[in-house]
């Protein structure tokens, strides 16, 4: 998939940890892009490469022991895979912000929330210590936190899970990034709140046309706010297409399993006990990545696994010729190489 109006363009993408048993690979070989003003929602399970993607974008893997190995991240043309570390801290923040999933461990303990929104807000956008601590106040009142005056001079431990969760969406939105990557952003809020954080979000797309990656096991979230879906698993990108070409017509087991996890909330079922039937679910876990062998690696939980999947990787085929907006809706699975085989014999 090609664009040349891609804001961010991440091509063969692998990175390593050194290990005791060796170096483990846990991206291997990750492709994609985003487009200024849409947004591109990340799904799959734990460990499937998720986060570890968003902090390769931003060069926050820490090394030793880990390492990108190979590929580029072009944003607007530049690879920030070779970027200076100065040039990395005007861009962290400022052109490309991140939510991070976890509000406890990344906000600082011994500075109040104000101090910590307003830091970049001085550092980026050159504002003085009381126009940012202004600017701090707003923010937190559109995440909807109340009383922003007072909590602006908080520290974090005074503020509940939720309060530290909307800081941290607070600080990334500060300066109106061009990227905004949200790691599983509204865990910790409840419905009405996260509708709140996925409103403002769209307003920022908006107002300044901002790419958002959201990284989520929500699949309602998927279906609201995804312009494109990229799903993962074991380190690779399993498919990728638009929100309705995935969510209607997914092309791997793999996609397909997720979706047919979502309960029916309509159904009859939800209410009655005797009606109630017990949710699909994919056998097993996620393959470490000492298991992952030579073939598919979601070999060993697919119900329609073949001999060939053992022993190849399968590319990423074009579904059907299915283009959408100029998006292909690709999966890499070797059903649909068998299904290629079968229609390439038919019309000879």
């Amino acid at each position: 998939m090609t664009n040349d109006d891609a804001l961010l363009r991440v091509q063969d993408l692998h990175v390593e940890f050194k290990t005791r048993r060796g170096q483990a690979l846990v991206l291997n070989g990750v492709d994609f892009e985003i487009r200024a003003g849409e947004t591109l929602c990340v799904v799959g399970e734990s460990g499937c490469g998720k986060s570890m993607t968003a902090l390769a974008l931003l060069r926050l893997i820490p090394s030793p022991p880990g390492r990108i190995r190979d590929g580029r991240v072009l944003f607007q043309g530049e690879d920030l895979v070779q970027a200076t570390d100065a040039r990395m801290r005007e861009v962290r923040g400022n052109r490309i912000s991140m939510i991070f999933q976890e509000p406890m461990t990344s906000l600082n303990p011994v500075f109040t929330v104000g101090d910590q929104i307003g830091e970049s807000l001085q550092l980026h956008a050159g504002m003085n210590a009381r126009a940012a601590r202004q600017r701090a106040i707003e923010m937190l009142q559109q995440v909807g936190i109340p009383a922003p005056e007072r909590r602006v001079d908080e520290y974090p431990h005074q503020l509940s899970g939720g309060m530290r969760q909307r800081v941290m969406i607070a600080m990334a939105l500060a300066c109106r990034p061009d990227i905004l990557i949200a790691d599983e952003p509204t865990t910790a809020l409840d419905v009405t709140v996260q509708a709140q954080i996925f409103d403002l979000l769209r307003e920022l797309q908006r107002e300044k046309g901002t790419a958002i990656m959201l990284i989520t096991h929500d699949m309602g979230a998927v279906a609201e706010m995804a312009d494109r879906v990229m799903v993962m698993y074991a380190g690779r990108v399993i498919e990728q297409g638009t929100t309705e070409q995935v969510l209607s017509e997914p092309g791997h087991p793999y996609t397909r399993g997720l979706i047919d996890c979502l309960p029916e909330l309509g159904s009859s079922a939800a209410y009655d006990d005797d009606a109630r039937e017990d949710l699909a679910e994919i056998a097993g876990v996620v393959p470490s990545i000492w298991e992952l062998g030579t073939g598919c690696a979601f070999r060993e939980r697919c119900p329609r696994a073949m001999a060939r999947c053992a022993s190849e990787v399968p590319p990423m085929f074009a579904l059907h010729g299915n283009v959408a907006a100029g998006v292909p809706h690709g999966a890499a699975c070797w059903l649909h190489a068998e299904a290629l085989d079968q229609r390439e014999r038919e019309a000879a």
